[in-house]
């Protein structure tokens, strides 16, 4: 699943005619040969190094997927990770060593930086929350709420940072929508339309925004869990009274560190954690 993600991304940066810079700087490459063809530019080397280093501090995510970067555009390129996915790093930490050709370098270096800064960002985001709920026997869990595309990666980067996944797509379990609600007529149509059409070992949630359609789902059963929809706090304890153990009930809208369970956020809104590739000379 990851590395066709990565060789399109290249492909992206790639466009049509290649990394012109490098290839102006370094040499071409001959499409046929697979060869460079050297530039006229004195004293290239063939080989050199370079690190990782974080800009901020943050949880690292994403190092074996920069490193397919490097390896897509050449097998025998040298990706040394010094810190694991899962890290808690410092700013101007190095987090990884390189060594292979100045043209692969430069060529995969954005795609590389691009993919480790959004899920090092992800999974930054992640251990804040999750550290947030530290002792409360609450979970983060995030949403379907990804990057077109980025969903694995995205979900993966949860997980390094302490969370939860939730579905993966349509097809793993059945959450029933407001939409859903008006499109079957009633809550308890829509839970028995559902009931009737899946198997045993799915799990089914039903998604409420009022306590009164708490409390008819919970009159009717057959649901695992529930979710509470853009609730104040005095209705997130109220629900928790009316519910006891019958069903997981997950909150979600609006979630931060102030408030915080199950989080969209973590994925659609968490901002980048800056690395950067320096060239040793």
């Amino acid at each position: 699943m990851v590395e066709p993600v990565v060789r399109a991304a290249l492909l992206e940066d790639l466009g049509r005619a290649g990394d012109i810079t490098t290839d102006a700087i370094i040499g071409a490459c001959h499409p046929e040969r697979n060869a460079v063809i050297p530039s006229e530019v004195e004293g290239q080397r063939k080989s050199i190094s370079a690190e990782i280093v974080a800009r901020k501090p943050g949880r690292v995510a994403g190092l074996g997927v920069a490193e397919l970067a490097f390896t897509l555009l050449d097998p025998g390129f040298q990706f040394e990770r010094l810190r694991p996915d899962g890290s808690d790093v410092e700013a101007r930490e190095t987090v990884a060593r390189l060594n292979g050709s100045a043209r692969t370098l430069l060529s995969a270096e954005r795609t590389a930086l691009n993919f480790l800064c959004r899920l090092s960002g992800v999974a930054t985001a992640t251990r804040a929350l999750v550290r947030a709920v530290e002792g409360t026997g609450a979970a983060i869990a995030c949403t379907r709420k990804t990057t077109p595309g980025l969903r694995s990666l995205e979900k993966y980067a949860v997980r390094v940072g302490g969370g939860r996944n939730h579905r993966f797509g349509l097809d793993d379990a059945v959450l029933i929508k407001d939409n859903h609600i008006v499109a079957a007529g009633s809550v308890a149509e829509a839970i028995e339309r559902v009931r009737r059409a899946v198997g045993h070992l799915v799990k089914i949630e039903i998604e409420v925004d009022t306590l009164d359609q708490l409390r008819e789902v919970l009159s009717i059963g057959g649901v695992d869990a529930v979710l509470l929809d853009n609730m104040t706090e005095a209705q997130l304890r109220e629900a928790v009274k009316l519910a006891g153990e019958r069903v997981v009930l997950e909150a979600s809208g609006s979630v931060n560190l102030e408030s915080v369970i199950s989080s969209g956020s973590i994925t659609h809104s968490a901002p980048a954690l800056d690395f950067g590739l320096d060239f040793l000379s």
